[in-house]
């Protein structure tokens, strides 16, 4: 008898590009406005990072793309049913420290977001959203499932397991719908052990603040590696970016909103330092650039770029202390009282896509139980070799983590 949860993570597709205008004395209070990023999660540790360096070492010189937000949702949501040293090693993995008031602080974050994420916006499309698909065979804990569907917000739906086709169609059809059809296969492979999959989705749909022009797209150099090179179209837009020079980690970080509150974070270590970029980067450096960030007028050089992952977490998840879950030892009598249930895979899935009008990115996770800106030396800058970028919304939330080694 298996218990799955499908994590179906996030949508991004955008449908218009675009680059900051200028204004003349906005720059400073732009900055000032924009908040201190995050996972949604109150942690300790860099939870996105940690986790973008775990998919980094698992997969090296290898595209990158995840949303932490959606993984930490899941775990969050995993953690209600965890008992014992189950339940520790999730929150740990969070950054949750073991205080009092911390685990109730972490679901009502997530449940506040939940919540803001459900209001109308005028430029941004943005849900976030989760399902259980439970076995009426199998009864779940009633604190679970009232923690379930109060914090968490969650659909409950009947699901005949003993009819593993019937069963994925609805789960795959009730996915599709959440994210306008973008993924539309999340779950495979069912067979009558399962007895209920949980399913979180985030769907994100807007505009860049200002286009590129088509008509200036061409086809250049991009580096893989010092001797690997591939000709990619790139893209040029000029325009006021927000702009800052890391002397410390030796990169450029390059800040082009979209209409709304999201934002796509481009960032360029110098040549032979993607290592030292990588090993430092956490919450602590991006708060430092939102608080450095200038406005510079350049050559934004970006490639059209459409990359995917597909991470096997069960394998990941061990390397930030969560293991238990996925083993004979997993202790998950707060969802049911049925014994010998653990996680037995959990999968990641995501996709983005680049180009002049817009990003498009989607994402998917399973899971079975069985500064001050230094001055530019030039007036353009080229992603023409592998790069790192970060999608957050309103600043707060890292919706994706992605490494460009590819195009």
């Amino acid at each position: 008898m298996q218990f799955c949860l499908l994590l179906c993570l996030m949508l991004f597709t955008p449908s218009g590009a675009s680059l900051l205008r200028p204004r003349s004395r906005e720059t400073k209070k732009r900055a000032k406005e924009l908040p201190v990023l995050s996972t949604a999660a109150p942690a300790s540790r860099d939870f996105a990072f940690d986790l973008y360096r775990a998919l980094a070492m698992a997969g090296p010189d290898q595209n990158i793309f995840f949303s932490p937000l959606s993984i930490s949702t899941t775990l969050a949501m995993l953690s209600l049913g965890a008992r014992s040293h189950t339940k520790e090693q999730i929150l740990e993995g969070l950054g949750v420290r073991p205080q009092e008031g911390s685990e109730e602080e972490l679901h009502n974050t997530f449940h506040q977001l939940l919540r803001e994420f459900a209001q109308p916006r005028e430029d941004v499309q943005l849900s976030l959203g989760n399902a259980l698909f439970i076995s009426p065979e199998v009864h779940l804990q009633d604190t679970f499932l009232s923690a379930m569907k109060t914090l968490y917000l969650a659909d409950t739906f009947p699901t005949d397991f003993g009819d593993p086709a019937e069963a994925q169609k609805q789960i795959n059809d009730y996915v599709a719908k959440q994210t306008q059809g973008k993924i539309a296969d999340l779950a495979k492979d069912l067979d009558s052990t399962e007895v209920m999959i949980m399913v979180n989705y985030i769907f994100f749909k807007a505009k860049w603040r200002t286009s590129f022009d088509y008509k200036n797209t061409r086809k250049q150099d991009f580096h893989v590696t010092s001797e690997t090179v591939v000709r990619v179209p790139m893209m040029k837009g000029e325009d006021h970016y927000y702009y800052f020079l890391d002397r410390n980690l030796s990169c450029k970080v390059v800040g082009v909103p979209y209409q709304g509150n999201a934002t796509a974070f481009f960032i360029l270590p110098s040549e032979g330092r993607m290592e030292q970029l990588e090993n430092g980067l956490n919450e602590k450096t991006l708060r430092k650039w939102l608080r450095m960030f200038t406005k510079r007028q350049f050559e934004l050089y970006l490639p059209k770029f459409s990359i995917e992952g597909s991470y096997q977490l069960e394998k990941v998840l061990p390397m930030l202390g969560i293991n238990d879950v996925f083993t004979s030892h997993a202790d998950l009598t707060g969802i049911t009282n049925h014994s010998g249930i653990q996680v037995s895979e959990m999968v990641h899935k995501a996709v983005v896509e680049v180009d002049e009008s817009g990003t498009k990115a989607a994402a998917a996770t399973e899971t079975i139980f069985m500064f001050k800106s230094a001055p530019m030396s030039s007036q353009r800058v080229i992603f023409n070799r592998p790069f790192l970028m970060v999608i957050v919304e309103n600043s707060t939330n890292i919706l994706f983590v992605g490494k460009v080694t590819h195009p």
